[in-house]
């Protein structure tokens, strides 16, 4: 998968408030659990050391980034919808799901459950970046 190099707001999307968008120049991270080349919440790095500090479970779900506001699981997979384009089946069914926080939120415990169980039928043992 290779990263976007055009973001675009979707249409008709929610108004321009600070709290949606970073001013320029500020950092935008994501921490997650997967092959792409962000940051890799499994390997060790400054993102990892800082949301062990604040007492943020990696292996209850991922977590972004945005200027100095850290968000974590649902909230994360909520703005990333709103972030994306609705171009294509796939994202257009993504945005009806987690567009409503409400509704993220709602859906996330079970897709997270889901990831696990996947992780424990491969195999694949828990991060544990707050036991460490």
């Amino acid at each position: 998968m290779s990263r976007p190099t055009d973001v675009r707001e979707p249409e008709n999307a929610e108004p321009e408030t600070p709290e949606r968008h970073s001013a320029p120049g500020r950092r935008m991270r994501l921490v997650y659990d997967g092959e792409l080349e962000l940051i890799d919440k499994r390997q060790e790095s400054e993102a990892r050391r800082e949301l062990s500090a604040r007492g943020i479970d990696l292996d209850q779900g991922f977590a972004l980034q945005v200027g100095d506001q850290w968000n974590h699981g649902s909230e994360v997979l909520h703005r990333l919808t709103l972030l994306d384009t609705r171009s294509g089946v796939f994202n257009q069914l993504m945005y009806r799901l987690f567009a409503s926080p409400q509704r993220a939120a709602r859906l996330y415990p079970g897709l997270k459950a889901c990831r696990n169980a996947l992780l424990r039928l491969c195999r694949i043992p828990p991060i544990d970046n707050l036991r460490r």
